[in-house]
């Protein structure tokens, strides 16, 4: 089957859509650490990633944020559980970016569970939906599916950790290391090289899948 000159622009957009949303999901730690630093003047990492709502790094998360929740709304994959998995993702973005942690307890409350629910559902896209396939997978398919597998398992572990650490050792030594912005940040890493690789960046065979 031949691919019009047209329709090669197009897949090339969507690949290259792919991978800015990964390389936004690997910066956006980054920028928010090292934004933080300047406007402190210190080498103080906040205690998590929600917590840059305080300063004016605000602004990359939300923007970040909002960039997301488009780019997920707007994706289609194989079928309807690409589009069910984008809509929610989407939802579940624009939560986290609109309810900061520092205000009412209902706005708290969508906070966390939005951004439980965005991880869970960029997880998802990792172990069950990045790892179909249109027939046979090829050699380097077979690569990217353990990719895919490995960075949505480790944004699973990072989430069970998250949560250890609010249940039991909130209050102790650990806590000065900052636990939640590393486990957060490995997640986002994640999340972000899943979807450089999907935008065919590595391991590219000459299929779409």
């Amino acid at each position: 089957m031949t691919v019009s000159g047209t329709d090669e622009r197009v897949l090339v957009s969507y690949l290259t859509l792919r991978r800015v949303v990964g390389c936004l999901g690997v910066a956006l730690p980054v920028v928010l650490a090292v934004w933080g630093f300047a406007l402190c003047d210190c080498l103080q990492i906040q205690p998590s990633l929600s917590d840059y709502y305080r300063l004016r790094t605000r602004d990359a998360l939300v923007g970040i944020l909002f960039t997301l929740a488009w780019f997920l709304f707007t994706y289609r994959g194989y079928d309807r559980r690409d589009d069910v998995a984008g809509d929610l993702g989407c939802l579940f973005a624009l939560g986290v970016a609109l309810f900061p942690n520092s205000g009412s307890a209902s706005e708290k409350t969508v906070h966390f569970g939005s951004a439980l629910a965005l991880f869970l559902v960029l997880s998802c896209y990792c172990l069950f939906l990045f790892t179909e396939s249109r027939g046979f997978p090829t050699p380097e398919k077979k690569i990217r599916n353990r990719i895919y597998r490995i960075c949505g398992v480790s944004m699973l572990v990072c989430i069970a950790l998250v949560g250890l650490f609010y249940w039991r050792f909130q209050h102790a030594r650990i806590a000065a290391l900052k636990p939640v912005f590393w486990l957060e940040s490995l997640a986002l890493w994640a999340f972000g090289i899943s979807w450089f690789v999907k935008g065919e960046t590595l391991w590219k065979d000459g299929s779409t899948a």
